[in-house]
């Protein structure tokens, strides 16, 4: 009898941490701190496409983690930091029901950037590699 009352609290022990630090291990990283993202600038960018003769696209960032999110822009999704280095980060990143992606960042310098991304959006896979250039404030 002893024993079973053992084993019955055993498990309850083991289920009662596990439960309570699951929370903690599946939170999504929503703003953590990265090296790489601090050092941008914030202002006007502009954004080439390299091996497209597509136009040039413009954003004006207020906050680095847009440049993470390129391809789902204004969603709300969690993140996930894969690497973060001073000059490089990498953040996979989930939007329920838009899609999901991985995004590099290099640091060449606070103006001067690439970015690598690929993922589903739109019910479509995409795989992009933009030079991102500061080009002022935001007007």
């Amino acid at each position: 009898m002893k024993r079973a009352s053992l084993s019955r609290f055993s498990l309850f022990a083991v289920g009662a941490l596990t439960a309570a630090a699951a929370p903690a291990a599946w939170q999504p990283a929503h703003a953590p701190a990265l090296p790489a993202l601090a050092g941008i600038e914030k202002g006007m960018w502009e954004l080439r496409e390299r091996g497209s003769s597509a136009a040039l696209r413009r954003i004006c960032v207020a906050d680095a983690f847009a440049l993470i999110q390129i391809r789902h822009g204004g969603t709300a999704c969690s993140r996930f930091v894969i690497d973060s280095k001073p000059d490089r980060a990498t953040v996979h990143y989930t939007c329920p029901g838009a899609g999901h992606g991985r995004t590099t960042i290099r640091l060449e310098s606070s103006r001067l950037i690439q970015i690598d991304s690929q993922g589903i959006a739109d019910n479509s896979p995409f795989n992009v590699t933009y030079e991102g250039r500061r080009l002022g404030n935001c007007g």
